[in-house]
């Protein structure tokens, strides 16, 4: 099982409210997959939205396509019997979205002026500072 493609159809962004100086924002983001359809015995188009809610604030959201090739046909029987993919198939879809859809998402929500939908890293800088100590001689590559 191999997602061959990821393309993307429809992009928006949008902001609502106003943002406080202090405010806690609560940012939900998901994917989910709208449509599979079987284009060949082992592949597969799948459509997909990627949404990252901004609670009172705003949103970004993100339409596209992927091409599944493989196990296309179990997919597409198991899609369309019960509404849900194989375990190993959906990690790899949803993995995918977020691999293509993160950044972005992160673009968009700049332009509109609404923070990262993903959380930043921590920045911890522990101890003392090393004092800057010239080389005594001269670095040679």
């Amino acid at each position: 099982m191999t997602v061959k493609r990821t393309e993307l159809t429809s992009v928006e962004a949008k902001r609502i409210g106003v943002m406080a100086p202090k405010m806690n924002i609560r940012i939900d983001v998901n994917s989910n997959v709208s449509q599979i359809y079987l284009t060949e015995e082992d592949t597969a188009r799948i459509e997909f939205r990627f949404m990252a809610t901004y609670t009172g604030l705003g949103s970004v959201g993100i339409e596209g396509r992927i091409t599944f090739t493989g196990e296309a046909k179990e997919l597409y029987e198991k899609w369309t019997e019960t509404g849900n993919m194989p375990e190993k198939a959906a990690q790899e879809i949803h993995g995918a979205i977020m691999k293509s859809c993160m950044p972005v998402a992160v673009l968009l929500s700049r332009e509109v002026q609404l923070p990262p939908p993903m959380p930043m890293p921590p920045i911890n800088i522990k101890g003392k500072k090393k004092k800057f100590q010239p080389s005594s001689g001269m670095e040679v590559a």
